[in-house]
């Protein structure tokens, strides 16, 4: 089997009701150039995304992953995805998936420039190797977001909440979080309240509740971290969305970064001052997270 796949996808209206959508998709060489010059939305950021955790050809959280390509592709003004159509084309990746963890990312880009649609595809590949941060942990350094809590709604525009294709950003905080000897970063706003790490929701253990910032706040609302509220709650534990400040963080009993292809990874220490963790709780959740589901 290949290590990586991907496939071309011809949008259809999300209005059509067909159930088979197999003449709308194309097998790609991803050796081969695939985008013309003109697309230029891709090269803008113009698009949006997301990355499906496979485990053993067995994609996770469809649902979830495609209602908010949805979702973010409303707030960016982009056509509504046909989701029939973006579900069977992650069937068809997840059957060409590679044995294992995988990742399929699901592409939508407003095309051409003033072209008649959308550029849709979906990849398969391989997922990088996350069994030491697992185990062992990262170390975060907050950084500013520079913006304040009620940016999101003050100002659409910024685009807060979608998943976009435009992440220089978030791989220049990551970049940051290296200089100052850290793993990863978590964004704070300018007047003090926690947000979420570049590619990761954030979770925090007070006694035996959990609690995570509301997506309220221009942030993306984690698959992941719904998943994970979901075990914890069969577990009696609580679980609540809250406004967190960065003491929040600081004097929390444990916290973690949540994502669908790194899992769960405990947070050992927040701007140099270690951190608890629970060695046990965190392998318990990557042993769900790592299950088909």
């Amino acid at each position: 089997m290949a290590h990586r796949f991907a496939l071309m996808i011809t949008p259809v209206d999300a209005a059509d009701a067909r159930d088979d959508y197999a003449e709308t998709f194309s097998t790609i060489d991803v050796a081969a150039p695939a985008l013309s010059v003109g697309e230029l939305s891709t090269q803008r950021g113009d698009g949006v995304f997301e990355s499906i955790g496979v485990i053993d050809g067995h994609p996770n959280e469809v649902e979830a992953h495609v209602q908010r390509l949805a979702h973010s592709a409303d707030i960016c003004d982009l056509p509504a995805p046909n989701l029939a159509q973006w579900r069977q084309a992650i069937t068809i990746a997840a059957a060409h998936a590679p044995a294992g963890e995988a990742v399929i990312k699901l592409i939508l880009s407003r095309g051409v420039e003033h072209g008649p649609a959308p550029t849709a595809w979906v990849t398969a590949s391989v997922a990088p190797d996350y069994v030491a941060v697992r185990r062992d942990g990262v170390r975060v350094v907050t950084l500013d977001r520079g913006y304040d809590l009620g940016a999101g709604e003050r100002a659409p525009w910024l685009l807060l909440g979608a998943k976009t294709l435009s992440y220089a950003v978030n791989m220049a905080a990551l970049r940051e979080a290296h200089r100052r000897g850290a793993d990863d970063a978590i964004f704070v706003t300018n007047d003090g309240y926690v947000l979420e790490a570049p590619t990761a929701s954030l979770i925090i253990r007070s006694g035996d509740e959990f609690l995570t910032t509301a997506p309220s706040a221009g942030i993306l609302h984690g698959t992941t971290q719904l998943s994970v509220f979901e075990h914890l709650e069969s577990r009696g534990f609580q679980t609540r969305y809250a406004t967190l400040t960065t003491r929040d963080l600081t004097q929390a009993d444990a916290a973690w970064l949540v994502s669908s292809i790194r899992q769960g990874v405990a947070i050992t220490a927040v701007d140099g001052a270690p951190l608890a963790s629970d060695p046990i709780l965190t392998a318990e959740l990557n042993a769900f997270l790592l299950s088909p589901r």
